[in-house]
């Protein structure tokens, strides 16, 4: 059963950048589309950004030209570099597939705060 981990996550000021990773154990994750979603305070969790197979991305528009997601399949690792964040980006942040169909990790909290 695979499971994901995810770290990186900080508190950072505005316009400032973080790097998050995505750690998959037990099994392969290389045929699945992954994706990053993120939780904020009282708000449903929503979809980031995603990465199929091929490599091929999509973001939603808050994050688009400032996030981007990336993936190592021999490291079963994924990865979101986060660029001149912005208040409204504090979230807990999650990876999964998409759609999900892997048991939520613990996330990884981001605070972006000057």
């Amino acid at each position: 059963q695979v499971q994901l981990m995810e770290s990186g996550g900080g508190l950072v000021q505005p316009g400032g950048s973080l790097r998050l990773s995505c750690a998959a154990s037990g099994g392969s994750i290389g045929f699945y589309t992954m994706a990053w979603y993120r939780r904020a305070p009282g708000k449903q969790r929503e979809l980031v950004a995603t990465i199929n197979s091929f490599g091929s991305t999509n973001y939603a528009d808050s994050v688009k030209g400032r996030f981007a997601i990336s993936r190592d399949n021999p490291k079963k690792t994924v990865y979101l570099q986060m660029n001149s964040l912005e208040s409204e980006d504090t979230a807990v942040y999650y990876c999964n597939t998409d759609p999900s169909l892997i048991t939520w990790g613990q996330g990884t909290q981001v605070t972006v705060s000057s």
